[in-house]
């Protein structure tokens, strides 16, 4: 048996005794963006992502948490 036909049957094996619905729906995701046309990203697009992984690398971020929690707090000052 091939490489590609075992890793389908391992694949099928699977996805059949998975009851974990968040690997089900992540599976799904996967096969739904791999059916869709590639986006094409303009060089502005390009460099702007790779600033912003460059800022992420450097520790230029906020977490998502942290930023909802200043929020709340900011609003509450209102």
């Amino acid at each position: 048996m091939d490489l590609t036909a075992q890793i389908k049957k391992n694949l099928i094996s699977r996805i059949k005794d998975s009851k974990d619905l968040n690997f089900l729906n992540a599976l799904q995701t996967i096969f739904d963006s791999s059916e869709q046309e590639l986006y094409e990203l303009s060089a502005d697009q390009k460099m702007a992502i790779d600033n912003s992984r460059m800022e992420i690398k450097n520790g230029n971020f906020h977490k998502n948490d942290e930023v909802i929690s200043e929020m709340r707090e900011w609003l509450k000052k209102k």
